[in-house]
């Protein structure tokens, strides 16, 4: 008979439910986890954990995740509301052997489909790798029988070049050489006979011909210079729609009534002091406390400085860096995503706040081994800050534990 796992850990927020459930020294691979919308499993023999749970979840969605000794689950609610507890009563038996039963159905449903759609994928990425390799030697075979012909029209144009050049070259040889004839067999009688009767006609086409001959003075070239070219300055505005103008207004706005929004009329901060309600200067003490290392001081100046102002976005980033360092990871992303949200609309004055509230974000999602997720907030820092190296160096090492990851999957 198993042993049951009562030292389980549990979280929730609106919408999800995170479980950690103790390994007990079992290893990854020995490790066998059934998950449905209303049932949860993990057995590592001699141990078993059962949950069945408080209301459906979205099993598709659901994510499990092992390392460190802990079985990480994270289980989407489908309706975003906090429950009263993780599992149904215990007195519930019969209810609960109905939903193991259909819990198991489920789980063998899924396992043919997805071992149908597993063979169907090797057969058709089998056939989809035929193909390509088909194509390449069918286009390897056209790229050599094109360098042939592309050879071979070249070798027949240079060739039929050369032919026409040395019948050209022949018949002009035979041009000259008959013109040469010519002119030995007729021009000394011809030029006798001008003479002889025009003498003055000689004489004037003789100095005509020393003219042509004598060289022509041209005017020296031009010495060389520079223009210089200046332009016009752009001087009008931007197109409006390409104006930001409404956003940066409407943060400036929610700045603004930020800082009106102090509530100071709770009942236990009657007894504090007059700087003490101020949110403001509760932020300054915080900062300090999280410089020297007292994160729980800090955390309790910020709870007391959201409890007088919910709508700065400071405070719930600052406090997340804070959980960060206590290992409150469920509560880092809180905090961040409630920070993201009161950064909107995104301006580029709120741009280096959301890529730290990101940023933080993404590293508890990655202290939880969600990969995946936490990428994303990455992602989203670097389109803020794309010439960050060191945002561009973890989310490097991230994608290599992603692809490492899945690699061993599938191993």
């Amino acid at each position: 008979m198993p042993l049951l796992v009562e030292d389980y850990t549990w979280t929730q927020t609106d919408s999800m439910v995170y479980i950690n459930v103790p390994l007990k020294g079992a290893k990854a691979g020995n490790v066998d986890i059934l998950a449905t919308d209303e049932y949860l499993k993990v057995h590592f023999p001699p141990f078993l954990f059962e949950a069945f749970l408080f209301e459906p979840v979205n099993d598709d969605r659901s994510s499990a995740k092992i390392g460190n000794g802990v079985a990480a689950l994270a289980l989407p609610k489908i309706t975003h509301k906090l429950w009263e507890q993780l599992m149904i009563p215990n007195n519930n038996k019969e209810k609960k052997k109905a939903i193991r039963e259909r819990a198991l159905l489920k789980h063998q449903e899924k396992v043919a489909v997805e071992s149908k759609a597993k063979a169907a994928k090797r057969q058709e990425e089998k056939k989809y790798a035929l193909r390509k390799m088909m194509q390449l030697e069918q286009e390897e075979r056209d790229t050599i029988q094109k360098m042939k012909d592309d050879e071979r029209e070249k070798v027949t144009a240079e060739m039929e070049a050369w032919k026409q050049k040395q019948r050209q070259k022949a018949e002009e040889e035979l041009k000259l050489k008959s013109q040469r004839t010519s002119q030995e067999k007729f021009k000394p009688v011809k030029k006798l006979a001008l003479i002889c009767m025009f003498p003055c006609v000689g004489q004037r086409c003789s100095d005509e011909a020393s003219k042509k001959k004598a060289p022509v003075d041209l005017p020296a070239p031009r010495s060389a210079g520079n223009i210089q070219v200046t332009f016009t300055p752009r001087v009008f505005p931007t197109a409006l729609r390409e104006s930001r103008v409404p956003e940066e207004e409407e943060w400036l706005k929610k700045q603004a009534e930020a800082r009106r929004a102090v509530n100071a009329d709770l009942e236990e901060l009657k007894d504090l002091k007059e700087e003490e309600k101020n949110p403001d200067w509760l932020k300054e003490k915080g900062d300090k406390c999280f410089a020297t290392g007292n994160y729980m001081a800090a955390v309790n100046a910020y709870n007391l400085a959201i409890k007088l102002n919910r709508k700065m976005p400071a405070l719930f980033s600052n406090r997340a860096a804070c959980h960060l360092k206590l290992r409150n990871l469920h509560k880092a992303i809180e905090d961040s995503s409630q920070a993201l949200d009161l950064l909107r609309p995104p301006v580029a004055a709120n741009a280096c706040a959301r890529a730290r509230a990101h940023v933080r974000r993404g590293t508890a999602l990655c202290e939880l081994q969600l990969y995946v997720e936490g990428l994303h907030d990455y992602q989203a820092a670097l389109t803020i800050d794309p010439q960050n190296e060191a945002l561009q160096a973890d989310a490097q090492r991230i994608r290599q534990i992603i692809q490492n990851d899945r690699c061993s999957d599938v191993v």
